[in-house]
Formats: C-alpha cells, structure tokens, sequence
C-alpha cells in the first residue's frame, strides 16, 4: 500500500469518525448549521425574527447599562415590544430587500473594484435610506405623531447617525464580503447594528436621565427661590400693615383724649355737672343751694 492510498484512507476515516458522535450515532447539526439552513430555506421570515429579537434585546441591555427603569423598577419598558415589531415588520423586510438588491446589481463581479463600487453604494444609498427609516419609527415609538416633528427628528438624528455608519458598515461589508455567504449578511449586518446601536442607545438614555435630574435641581432651586420671596414679602406687608394699626390707634387715642378735653371745658365754662341716664341720653345736673 503506497503513500497515497494511505492517505486517502487517513482522510476519509477522519471524515466519518468527525460526523458520527461518541456513540456510534449519526451527530445532530448544531444550532448555526439549523440557522444557515433556514435562511437559506425560508430567508425572510428567519431575518425578521432575527432582527426582532435583537431590536427588542438591544433596548433592554440599554436601559440596563443606563440605569433607565420604568416605574416599577423594570427594565422592560414599553420601548421593548414596539422596537421588537419595528425590527421584525420594519427593519428585516427593509433590510432583505436592499441588501437583495445590492447583491443582485453586483453579482458575478469580484474585482477589488466591483467590491469598492459594492461599499460606496451601500454608503451612500442603502445606509441613508435604513437610518432615515429608523429615525422616523423611533419618532413615533417616541410619541411624534405629526410629519413636522418626524421631519424634524430625522433632520437632527440623520448626520450623526450617518457618520457613524459611515466607520462601521465598510468594515462590516468588507468582513461579509470576504468571509460571509450571501444569504448570511443581512443577520450579520443586524448583529453589527446590535452592538452599535445598543452603545448609541445607552449613551443617550444616560444623557436624557442626567438632563431631567438637572432639570429636577433647577426647579427645585426655582421653588425655594420663590418660597424665600413671597416670604419676605408677606414679612414686609406684614410689618406695614402693623405699622398702619399703630398709627390709626394712636389717632383714635389722640381723637379720644381731645373729646374728653372739650368735654371738661364744656362743664368748667357752663358751670354744670352733665351726666348720662339709663338710656344713654346726656342731662344737665343743676346743684340746687342752700
């Protein structure tokens, strides 16, 4: 038996014992053999629950990392099954389509500059229209309910959003490109999108959570400036009003004292004694002599 043969039996004897298990059994495929299988097989409804799944897991690790509960002290906010129907309804169907079409327009081409062409289309088309998407569902799920305010939001979050695409789809696409089977990018792209969006997410719950304590301390200082004012100004109202009292009495007393001096000078000029009877009537008091 030559080299070669020996060879042939070495190889095909690792083959058979790698695909059998320790009992002797035919080994069952792994879970991302079972995965690859079914987007193969059934692509679009495996990539939306796919993106599901991330999408509602991404906003709980967010709120996790930032500390954001809800008013029972949960992490499952009411942001985590709107942001599962947005990435299985949404972003999946989105995603499949595009990235579809993508593959479609430069299929059969491999050339360095096929696959440059392949990144500054997905940059510049497919990346804009997937984060204009986003933006606009994450204004609603945030409770814009008018096309000013989505306009609006897109128009803030778009640039931003869009810078940081622009660093991490070329390496992606450039990993999928060279190591990845067709029908396995869009799941990537979702796994990259996860670990992106859950830093993005986490860094502006964290933000929104310190602008509204800010705001909480700016309006708790308000109220204590306000309750210090209104109390200076009820002592001073206070302090005037005692002052006013003090002088209507003393012109009552005043007003009192020169009656009973008029009084007095009456009866030491008439020479008769006045007196008041039961009813409160003044008499005169004549002194009969002797």
């Amino acid at each position: 038996m030559n080299n070669e043969t020996r060879e042939i039996i070495r190889r095909e004897t690792k083959n058979i014992v790698s695909s059998t298990g320790r009992n002797g059994g035919i080994r069952s495929p792994s879970y991302i053999q079972v995965y690859l299988r079914e987007l193969q097989e059934n692509p679009l409804r495996t990539k939306m629950l796919t993106a599901g799944a991330l999408s509602s897991l991404q906003e709980v690790l967010a709120s996790w990392i930032a500390g954001d509960r809800n008013r029972h002290g949960s992490y499952f906010t009411p942001r985590v099954p709107k942001m599962a129907i947005y990435g299985s309804l949404i972003s999946a169907p989105l995603g499949h389509l595009l990235v579809t079409a993508l593959q479609k327009a430069f299929a059969g081409k491999t050339s360095t500059k096929a696959k440059v062409m392949q990144i500054l289309v997905s940059n510049l088309i497919v990346s804009p229209i997937q984060n204009t998407v986003y933006l606009a569902c994450m204004a609603v799920i945030a409770g814009a309910r008018t096309i000013h305010q989505i306009r609006a939001t897109v128009k803030a979050g778009l640039m931003p959003i869009m810078k940081v695409a622009w660093c991490t789809s070329p390496i992606a696409l450039l990993i999928a490109q060279k190591f990845l089977p067709p029908h396995a990018w869009v799941p990537f792209f979702n796994l990259v999108a996860f670990v992106v969006g859950t830093y993005i997410n986490a860094g502006t719950k964290k933000k929104r959570i310190q602008a509204i304590k800010k705001k909480k301390v700016r309006e708790a200082a308000l109220s204590q400036s306000h309750i210090a004012e209104n109390s200076k100004s009820y002592s001073a109202s206070t302090s005037l009003h005692g002052q006013n009292f003090s002088q209507t009495q003393s012109q009552a007393n005043l007003g009192h004292r020169i009656s009973h001096t008029s009084s007095e000078m009456s009866y030491n000029v008439n020479g008769t004694k006045q007196y008041y009877d039961s009813k409160g009537d003044k008499r005169d008091y004549h002194v009969r002599g002797d």
